[in-house]
């Protein structure tokens, strides 16, 4: 089976698109629930898998149980699920959503003005980035995904020990 589709090429809804080497990311900043400004360096070291996401978008509903479990399973290899929502209502939209839906393991985190989104260039949501443990951008995927799914923790794994991320059979 061939690599995923490099940098250079357009993004298909659903289907992983790798940067090998990993690029740049833009500056731009987030808040946690309690109104903090955070950035990706903040969480230098780890593994991030940066979601935009809203509670008004199905397909973002859909993913958002596989990124709990995500979380769950991949916390103690310093992997950070940041669900960054756009809903304007804020923490308290995005904290009845988790409590409805039973995420327990999500952190609150808020774009409430789609910057975050606009530097990081999402076509639409759900749009999820995952970033290397120096904060560079090795993988990106447009449209909803089964998180947890063995292939996507494979490839999450993967970023994390810096290898370029390929899919199953790939030499």
């Amino acid at each position: 089976m061939p690599a995923l589709p490099r940098q250079g090429k357009a993004a298909q809804p659903g289907v992983p698109e790798a940067f090998d080497p990993p690029r740049p990311l833009p500056a731009f900043t987030f808040h946690d629930e309690a109104g903090t400004e955070h950035t990706v360096a903040d969480f230098r070291g780890d593994v991030l898998v940066i979601n935009l996401w809203a509670t008004w978008c199905p397909p973002c509903v859909a993913e958002m149980p596989t990124l709990d479990r995500l979380q769950a399973m991949l916390a103690p290899e310093n992997v950070r699920v940041l669900a960054l929502s756009q809903d304007r209502g804020g923490a308290p939209v995005v904290r009845r959503f988790y409590e409805r839906t039973g995420v327990k393991h999500l952190p609150i985190w808020l774009d409430l003005r789609g910057a975050a989104a606009r530097m990081l260039g999402a076509r639409g949501l759900p749009t999820t980035l995952v970033v290397d443990r120096e904060g560079r951008e090795a993988m990106r995927l447009a449209g909803e995904a089964e998180w947890d799914a063995p292939e996507m923790v494979r490839l999450i794994r993967a970023i994390g020990r810096s290898e370029p991320p390929r899919t199953a059979g790939a030499t």
